[in-house]
């Protein structure tokens, strides 16, 4: 157990460090004017990056299916609800592929960093190197490189192997997440808990996880994104009926940009900033309350 005095003399060296953190962030906004170089780029990369959900969002109320704004009507969301089943099947495809493969590149991600975290073993420093090459690797490699596991194993293309692509994929991103949040990790209370009688599993389970959970989340909902907004790797590994939502669009937009597209667009950015919202504030929580 960490000695009491040593744990008040570090958390008012923290309160110190901080507090001149906010000194110094005072001084350096005075000194430096509204209008500079740094916050004219800010404001032009938003503007790069939010523009096109805008105009996304304004052609989704169009009236006419081109480019010429005739009036305001929600024609596109009533095709959308009503005239899209193959549209809301391949959204379902890619919901079922993301969930799982996220749920499961999760557990192995986060058990991954917490046994390549704390324990040292045989090629432990290689696994380290070896984690983030599907970060840097391209997407064309890497579909090409599961083309060919799956032939080799006698594997048919379907959600199945767009299932263990995905899970790949997205495996890093969660160990990139998860190591994060447990190199901030304080061993004093694993420690706590060996002295007050719990073992390996149960500090695990109430102890561990509970502390590197906000990373555990960021890591899951960011796997979420990267597997239903990929498009390079799904349609190498995809088979007959399983068209994924990336795949679907991409087909509909070789015969013309439909308007309903941009419907579904604008619900789907609703539902995410609802979710991102929600998740935000209960992390908050979460992390106040461990």
């Amino acid at each position: 157990m960490k000695n009491p005095i040593v744990a008040l003399l570090q958390r008012n060296q923290k309160e110190t460090k901080s507090e001149s953190n906010r000194h110094a962030r005072k001084i350096w906004k005075k000194r430096n004017p509204a209008f500079s170089f740094s916050n004219t780029m800010l404001a032009l990369s938003l503007m790069f990056l939010f523009i096109p959900l805008f105009v996304i969002v304004f052609f989704s109320f169009n009236e006419s299916k081109d480019t010429n704004f005739t009036g305001v009507s929600f024609v596109w969301y009533q095709k959308l609800i009503f005239e899209s089943g193959p549209l809301w099947k391949s959204l379902l495809n890619s919901m079922i592929v993301a969930l799982t493969a996220s749920f499961v590149a999760t557990i192995l991600g986060t058990l991954a960093s917490i046994g390549v975290g704390w324990y040292k073993f045989f090629g432990r420093n290689y696994i380290q190197s070896i984690s983030f090459l599907p970060m840097v690797l391209p997407e064309v490699i890497m579909g090409v490189s599961m083309i060919v596991f799956f032939s080799a194993i006698k594997l048919s293309l379907g959600l199945f192997t767009i299932f263990v692509a995905h899970t790949t994929f997205c495996l890093p991103f969660v160990y990139l997440m998860v190591t994060a949040r447990i190199d901030e990790f304080d061993y004093s209370i694993i420690e706590a808990s060996h002295d007050l009688g719990a073992n390996e599993v149960q500090t695990l389970f109430r102890v561990i996880i509970p502390a590197i959970m906000p990373g555990i989340v960021s890591g899951f909902v960011m796997s979420v994104t990267m597997s239903l907004e990929d498009y390079v790797i799904t349609s190498l590994v995809s088979g007959p009926g399983s068209t994924t939502l990336p795949l679907y669009v991409y087909s509909m937009i070789r015969f013309g940009v439909s308007p309903v597209i941009n419907s579904l667009s604008f619900v789907l950015l609703l539902a995410i900033c609802t979710i991102a919202i929600l998740l935000r504030n209960g992390l908050k929580s979460f992390a106040a309350a461990h």
